[in-house]
């Protein structure tokens, strides 16, 4: 735990702002995006093909920039049933190697559009579960792709962890190779929980995975919780988050549970058992305030980081910046992601690979590429990208920045979103000003509903029958 004398002076401001009513919370509580890119994926279109991401890998190597390269390997041994992410289940270990020998083609194919001059300032494994794989089998990985990309001394290279599956072993290959940060997934640890979710995973077992990776040097441990999920309540949760304040990560990332059972099925399962409203919202502020007074810092949404941590320095000096992997120090690198349904931001342009195993398959083997689908940003795309980021990653947007940097006047140019801010101003949500549009406590907790005041194309898909997001809290 952090010493008293690091706790955070921010924690009784934040206690105070966040005394809100079961009306309030029906107001903001809606579906919403997470804005890991803006536009949204439900704005981008399966006219972007191949073609056009080989077109974005020629510009980004003309400009020069930076690389962040993220391999997915979507293989789980079991369903955990609150999980919303791209999973293939596949309790036997077969289907690795052929898999790995796909993606390695990918990798040599979009190795080949990458300047040897630009520099991989970000690697990173997510899942599915990397751990999967045998220490062999990401030695082979990994290896593969370091012949064929130039890492930057210093890179930042991390990976997704499951302490169920992950041993010794793992980690020491993982340490050997230079992988220097870890995520791990933990939820909660009250068992009533864990037995819902079907995710059995004992403190004890978690505890030695962290002593493990300590005593490995790994630079930087982050484990991940979420609230909201069936049986809990904020005394149990406050529990969980004693026995995480015990094993003192370097970052926490602190997720709203995303109910979405018609996008998964097995999420049915929780009907009548799950937190709402203010229940789910007191299970969330027991969290918050917990760390804040432990010592941690607020990043935003849903990460907490210690105050010398990169994502707390980088926050204090604006160069935070919002990808699909959630917040990263790492602005300015054009992300290239490979493997099935990986996404990737590279220019001014997004492109996901195809979503099923076998199309995925088939596309790589066929041209190397398998671009599902993406989307080209407009200028105003960029623009609103641009304040709807900052809001996120800073909580304020600089009205001079953005006019400085896109040439319009910003209140002209956004006459209508100021006038639809007022209510936020009236609820304590915001703060407007000539200069500036500033989050309040409360407005961080709710960031993403001051961001959707940017989004013009939310109105559309509203519309549709089904919900494209879940609710922000």
């Amino acid at each position: 735990m952090l010493s008293h004398s690091n706790s955070n002076p921010h924690a009784a401001e934040a206690r105070r702002e966040l005394q809100v009513s079961e009306e309030f919370l029906a107001r903001y509580n809606r579906p919403g995006p997470r804005y890991t890119s803006y536009p949204t994926a439900p704005v981008w279109n399966d006219s972007f093909g191949p073609q056009d991401l080989e077109q974005v890998h020629q510009e980004a190597d003309l400009a020069g920039s930076p690389v962040s390269l993220y391999m997915h390997i979507p293989f789980c041994e079991s369903l955990c049933l609150f999980c919303a992410c791209n999973v293939i289940i596949h309790k036997q270990k077969d289907v690795a190697a052929p898999y790995i020998g796909v993606l390695k083609q990918e990798i040599a194919r979009v190795s080949r559009g990458v300047s040897r001059t630009r520099e991989v300032v970000q690697f990173h494994w997510g899942g599915g579960t990397p751990t999967y794989l045998s220490p062999a089998q990401m030695e082979e990985l990994f290896g593969f792709a370091r012949e064929r990309f130039n890492f930057a001394p210093g890179a930042e290279i991390g990976v997704e962890v499951d302490p169920r599956v992950t041993s010794r072993e793992h980690l020491e290959s993982l340490r050997r190779m230079g992988f220097n940060r870890l995520s791990m997934g933990i939820q909660d640890f009250e068992a009533q929980v864990q037995k819902a979710i079907h995710r059995i995973q004992p403190l004890e077992m978690t505890r030695q995975l962290i002593v493990s990776a300590r005593e490995l040097g790994f630079d930087s441990i982050n484990v991940d919780l979420i609230y909201g999920l069936p049986f809990q309540t904020a005394e149990s949760f406050s529990k969980t988050v004693d026995q995480i304040l015990e094993l003192a990560p370097d970052r926490i990332a602190l997720f709203s549970y995303a109910h979405v059972p018609w996008l998964k099925k097995q999420q049915g399962s929780f009907a009548g058992h799950l937190p709402e409203g203010m229940r789910k919202f007191e299970i969330f502020r027991t969290g918050l305030l917990k760390f804040l007074e432990a010592g941690y810092l607020y990043i935003g949404m849903d990460h907490f980081a210690k105050p010398g941590d990169e994502l707390a320095v980088s926050q204090h000096e604006r160069t935070l910046h919002r990808n699909f992997q959630g917040y990263t120090t790492k602005a300015g690198a054009d992300l290239y992601g490979m493997g099935v349904t990986a996404i990737s931001g590279i220019q001014n342009a997004y492109a996901q690979n195809q979503r099923e195993l076998a199309a995925w398959e088939r596309a790589v083997k066929e041209r190397g590429i398998a671009t599902m689908r993406g989307y080209r940003l407009s200028t105003d795309d960029r623009l609103r990208r641009a304040v709807i980021s900052r809001l996120l990653c800073h909580m304020v947007i600089f009205k001079d920045e953005i006019a400085r940097e896109f040439g319009v006047n910003f209140d002209e140019y956004f006459a209508t979103e100021l006038k639809r801010l007022e209510p936020a101003r009236q609820d304590g949500l915001v703060l407007l000003s000539d200069r500036e549009i500033r989050a309040t406590w409360r407005g961080r907790i709710f960031i993403r509903n001051l961001g959707m005041v940017f989004d013009p194309y939310l109105e559309k898909q509203q519309l549709d029958a089904k919900p494209l997001f879940s609710k922000t809290l």
